[in-house]
């Protein structure tokens, strides 16, 4: 009677099937390519982006265009003002367009400053986490506007971070219908590299509760490759380069 094959002799077999049609299989798109079968790793020299992409820096007038041209790519709207009393009155002015009845904003000095109740008395306006009895992603689910600050915008890429803190809860960007980011122009950097690298020299424990990366309206193409705008977060988003 033949000795039955162990489970470890079995498993043995099974990978050694496998090795051998993935050896097979490589070494055919090896031959479609036109090079023998490569058995050493590549070698990778450099980590990270190449030094004269790192050295790169464009003026404030260049980033500002870059920034505008792919926010603007991607159904962005982008808005050059000279200063914050232009912000109070460009959503004042949008308000009165779209007939917003309530605005949710980021609990900020500098936007504390745009004195919005005063610019839209009709309007309800929360500041988020300002009392501990409000349901505020109730309260930003139901905001026709959402106003916040930019922490940092990368030129290149059209995208701009927020960040999260107590004060400034990630619903305020996410859930309003209408998005406001307030971009102050030095706060506008060539690179992305500019923004990540500075968190990972911070270490684990110095970063914030959450890093935001918006590039234009909410897009998703999830049901059918079919694209519909503002289905995981605002429909339209404002970003006003102030400087």
């Amino acid at each position: 009677m033949a000795n039955r094959e162990t489970h470890e002799e079995w498993l043995a077999r099974l990978e050694a099937q496998s090795r051998e049609k993935q050896a097979g299989f490589m070494k055919h798109i090896a031959g479609r390519l036109g090079h023998p079968l490569m058995t050493d790793k590549p070698k990778h020299p450099y980590r990270g982006a190449p030094n004269f992409w790192r050295e790169v820096d464009w003026t404030p007038e260049e980033k500002a265009q870059r920034f505008t041209d792919n926010f603007l790519a991607v159904g962005g709207h982008v808005e050059r003002l000279g200063g914050w009393d232009e912000i109070t009155d460009f959503i004042a002015g949008k308000a009165s367009e779209m007939s917003a009845k309530r605005v949710i904003r980021q609990d900020e000095p500098e936007l504390a400053a745009l004195r919005l109740e005063e610019a839209l008395p009709n309007a309800h306006i929360s500041v988020w986490n300002s009392d501990s009895d409000t349901a505020w992603k109730a309260e930003a689910a139901q905001a026709d506007f959402g106003v916040v600050q930019a922490d940092h915008a990368v030129a290149y890429t059209g995208s701009v971070a927020v960040l999260s803190a107590k004060e400034k809860g990630r619903s305020v960007s996410l859930l309003p219908t209408v998005l406001f980011i307030i971009i102050p122009i030095e706060r506008l950097k060539t690179r992305l590299g500019e923004v990540l690298i500075p968190f990972d020299e911070a270490g684990r424990e110095q970063l914030p509760a959450g890093i935001h990366f918006i590039s234009g309206p909410s897009r998703s193409s999830d049901i059918e490759n079919d694209l519909t705008i503002g289905v995981h977060g605002p429909g339209i988003v404002y970003a006003l380069l102030v400087g």
